[in-house]
Formats: C-alpha cells, sequence, structure tokens
C-alpha cells in the first residue's frame, strides 16, 4: 500500500501547490465578454479571461479556436467587435501600456541579413528601461551567434533570438506563442527554466503551446478554448480531475487476478497487459484497488495515475 499513498500524496501536494499559486490577484490583463467577428464567421463568442501577476497562463486549444484572436485583442492588434480588452487597466494600444508588453508570435518576421546583436539593440532602444545585452543574451542562450546573421542561423536558434526580443526591455507581460517549436530537447528545457525564472520575478506569461508537456510542466493555470468560447479552466490537476470522470484513472500492477476477473469488477472500463503487468481502468479507480487487494493479497507494484493533460485536452474539446 505505500506506492498507492506515495502516488496520492504526490497527486496532493502538487494540488495544494498549484491551488497556492492560482488564488485570486489583480489581473494584469483581462477580456471581458470578447466576441471577435470577421463577416459571418465567429472568432471568439464572449469569452472572459484573466491573467495575474507572475503566473504563466496556458492557452490551450485546436487549430481554430479562437487563440490567436484572443492574443491580438490583449495586444491591441485587433479590436474586439463587443466586450473589452485591458491591460494594466487601460486601453492596450496606449503606449504606456504597450510599453510593459513583450511579445513572441509565430506570425513574426524580422529582417534575415541583420546581425543578431543588432536586432538586440534595435527592440532595447523601443523600451525606456531594457535589460542588459548581457542579460537578455544569458536569458535567451545566446552565447557565440551574437555577430551572425540572423537568416543563417537553425530553426531552434531562432525561436531562441526571438525569446530574446520578447524579453529584451523587461516588460511585465509576456506573450509566447508556441515558443519552443524547433528546439530540440536541450534547449526547450532550458527555455522553460527561464519562463519558470519569468514567473519568479512577478513577470506574467501567455503561453500557446500544441505540447501539452510543456503546459503540464510550466502553467499555473490552463484556458482551454473551442469554438471560440472557454470550454474549461483550472490548474492542469484540476482540468485533469473534470476528464477523470469520463476517462477514468489507470491502475498498474502485477496480479494473479485473471482478465476475466478484472473485466467482472464494477466499473472497470479496459484491461490491457504488456509482459506481466496488467492496467485496469476504472473511474472508480480506489473501489476497484481495494477489491482487487482483497482477492489477490500477492497483487505488487501498484501504481495508479489520472489522465495526462493531453488525454483531458482531447476529450475537453472531442466534438
Amino acid at each position: 500500500m505505500a506506492s498507492v499513498q506515495a502516488v496520492q500524496t504526490m497527486d496532493s501536494v502538487d494540488t495544494a501547490a498549484r491551488t497556492v499559486e492560482s488564488s485570486p490577484r489583480p489581473a494584469v490583463a483581462a477580456l471581458t465578454g470578447v466576441t471577435k467577428r470577421y463577416g459571418a464567421m465567429t472568432a471568439l463568442d464572449g469569452i472572459s479571461l484573466s491573467l495575474r501577476p507572475g503566473e504563466v497562463l496556458a492557452l490551450l486549444g485546436p487549430n481554430g479556436a479562437g487563440k490567436s484572436t484572443s492574443i491580438r485583442c490583449l495586444l491591441g492588434l485587433i479590436a474586439p467587435t463587443s466586450g473589452t480588452a485591458r491591460v494594466f487597466g487601460q486601453d492596450p494600444r496606449n503606449a504606456s501600456a504597450r510599453a510593459r508588453i513583450g511579445a513572441m508570435l509565430q506570425v513574426a518576421r524580422i529582417p534575415e541579413a541583420i546581425k543578431v546583436k543588432e536586432h538586440i539593440d534595435l527592440f532595447r532602444s523601443y523600451y525606456p528601461q531594457p535589460l542588459p545585452v548581457a542579460e537578455i543574451v544569458r536569458i535567451a542562450g545566446l552565447e557565440g551567434i551574437e555577430d551572425r546573421q540572423f537568416g543563417a542561423l537553425s530553426g531552434g536558434q531562432k525561436q531562441r533570438v526571438l525569446f530574446g526580443l520578447a524579453v529584451a526591455g523587461d516588460p511585465d507581460l509576456i506573450f509566447l506563442d508556441e515558443p519552443t517549436v524547433g528546439m530540440d530537447i536541450e534547449a526547450r528545457r532550458g527555455l522553460w527554466a527561464q519562463i519558470r525564472a519569468l514567473a519568479a520575478r512577478g513577470k506574467t506569461v501567455l503561453l500557446t503551446t500544441h505540447y501539452l508537456e510543456e503546459a503540464d510542466a510550466l502553467a499555473h493555470r490552463v484556458v482551454v478554448l473551442n469554438k471560440g468560447r472557454v470550454v474549461s479552466e483550472g490548474t492542469p490537476a484540476e482540468i485533469k480531475s473534470q476528464a477523470s470522470g469520463a476517462l477514468g484513472r489507470k491502475i498498474r500492477c502485477h496480479t494473479g487476478l485473471s482478465d476475466e476477473t478484472l473485466w467482472s469488477l464494477d466499473s472497470v472500463t479496459a484491461v490491457a497487459r504488456q509482459g506481466d503487468v496488467v492496467t485496469v481502468t476504472s473511474v472508480r479507480a480506489e473501489a476497484v484497488v481495494r477489491e482487487m487487494l482483497r482477492r489477490d493479497e500477492g497483487l505488487a507494484n501498484l501504481e495508479i495515475t489520472s489522465p495526462a493533460l493531453e488525454d483531458a485536452f482531447l476529450e475537453i474539446t472531442k466534438g
């Protein structure tokens, strides 16, 4: 039973930590009742969301869900058809608001013939109190490529440069749209560390990513969009918990019980074997485990896991 307690304890600690981090604080930025239409097409349908100081908010959704439109509204690049967008309590198009924002967008284009350090100098000039060049180079991992032209860089190196430009002005609110696309594992983990460091300094980060492992690892809160509406919101643990009722939890163990016996247990929805390890799926995992232990005193190596964020995302956005 020790292994079950360990898994449950780890889940409880993670949930408690996320809950503390996501406690209500004044909003840095917010969309309130925002609808955005392009002719007959509705990109956003009355959505409301907010970003708090010192948090990483992951904005997730399938293609066409409204993520990019939401970001463009918050950046002041487009105006809502109805509803309001506010950044630091004001219109995001105001110069004083923009001076506190940094953005790394998928659609970003910068001249390829200019050297990395020249791009950094240019972006620093846009802000009243930018970070030192050496600090930008360190944060973005640009050591050794400062004198190279942007167009000569690899895809991952270009992403690191764009990240460096997004933080060049020491902004309080940073938009990161698919920031780790094209990065290798080492570079991706390095950028994760820098995102965590930004949040620890009180910066607010809005993250969009198709790597749901990334959202699970970084986000204090997750907002899921589908068809222009908010369909789920909460900590990663809360989002996964929402899907547990539909998907069930997985019980992995070594047991002498037959597949027929396992299938006969109440609420079991799947049984699979790989070698000598059996995986049982149930929406009432604890009750199933108790019954398995009652029937098989030799049951060992027990582990109970909840759905991954990817599983929860697919369940929430299906249909």
